[in-house]
């Protein structure tokens, strides 16, 4: 049974810091995608980063320089390191893992799994 289990949300004030962590369990992830997405009151959830089969690193452009993506020497957790936070980072932060294709990292919808989301808040 494949498990995802995000931690590490909280809140910060702006410019801060906050690094979250997604243990996952089940099966290999090696090679899978392994990507955050967040999604804000009232809006769809958007892709964040995405570590890719253990090799290549995807950002959307509003995090792109402020987040690094990271996964453990295990391959089965990932991290996303998220600094010079905003309050437009305001939002609940998902864990999601799928044997995805390069192409449709981007696309929630097809993703298999999914943690229960923790909460990130950022104060002005």
């Amino acid at each position: 049974q494949v498990q995802l289990v995000e931690s590490g949300g909280g809140l910060v004030q702006t410019g801060g810091s906050l690094r979250l962590s997604c243990a996952a369990s089940g099966t290999a992830f090696r090679n899978w995608a392994m990507t955050w997405f967040r999604q804000a009151p009232g809006k769809e959830r958007e892709f964040v980063a995405c570590d890719f089969r253990s090799t290549n690193k995807y950002y959307a452009e509003s995090v792109k320089g402020r987040f690094t993506i990271s996964r453990g020497n295990d391959k089965n957790t990932v991290f996303l390191q998220m600094e010079k936070l905003e309050p437009e980072d305001t939002a609940v932060y998902y864990c999601a893992a799928g044997p995805i294709i390069l192409s449709s990292i981007r696309n929630p919808s097809l993703y298999n799994y999914w943690g229960q989301g923790t909460q990130v808040t950022v104060s002005s």
